[in-house]
């Protein structure tokens, strides 16, 4: 795991505020219009695989846990049990759903939560509503900044690590991210994308359900 402590610590209240968010527009705005096209192509290809809607939104809790919606490119089908629940991931995940998210071309138009400043290009991923009464408070500090696009978890293993080790390289981020930890971050995504690393979590397509820190003390125990 690459430490944060490598970097040079510039994390001034400037940067971490207005610096952060004009860092987010400066990237984001420019990528959202060369990317156009890409975003085009990706949208026809969802429509042409797994029919409409394109977009994917679903609420997820950001900065202060505030609920946002946030955009996907769709990547699983919409096929029901006989009682009209949704089937598990794995069923719904077709080839192409799953080389949309190993390329992570299913984020995309997240770049439009980032212009909107509902996301920034760096933070802790935004997780399931669901998920908001189980954190602990030091697992609850995540929300102490905007989620992001890519995260210190995300180039730490991603999907192939555990909730502990995921939530304590949040929690990392969020007392030490500076403009240089950022700037690491986004090349070290690129490095992990083109590699597809940590994709997915062993024995599932994503990532196991999270069920609190009391439930991973009883399974530990």
């Amino acid at each position: 795991m690459v430490s944060p402590s490598d970097l040079s610590p510039l994390t001034s209240p400037m940067y971490r505020t207005i610096g952060k968010r004009l860092f987010d527009l400066a990237i984001a705005v420019p990528l959202a219009i060369v990317m156009t096209p890409l975003l085009a192509v990706v949208a026809l290809l969802v429509r042409w695989k797994l029919g409409s809607p394109v977009i994917f939104a679903q609420e997820r809790p950001g900065l202060g846990g505030r609920i946002f919606k946030m955009y996907k490119f769709r990547s699983m089908t919409d096929e029901r049990d006989s009682a009209g629940q949704l089937l598990p991931d794995d069923v719904r995940l077709t080839a192409f759903g799953r080389w949309l998210r190993a390329s992570s071309l299913d984020e995309l138009p997240e770049i439009w939560n980032v212009i909107r400043g509902e996301m920034s290009l760096v933070g802790p991923r935004p997780l399931l509503v669901r998920y908001l009464p189980l954190y602990s408070p030091e697992q609850a500090r995540r929300h102490d900044v905007l989620p992001g696009v890519t995260g210190w978890a995300q180039v730490n293993g991603r999907n192939a690590i555990s909730w502990e080790q995921k939530f304590a390289l949040d929690q990392q981020y969020v007392e030490e991210h500076s403009l240089l930890m950022d700037l690491r971050i986004l090349y070290l995504t690129a490095f992990k994308v083109f590699r597809r690393d940590g994709v997915s979590a062993a024995d599932h397509v994503t990532m196991p359900e999270f069920r609190g820190q009391g439930e991973q003390d009883r399974l530990a125990a």
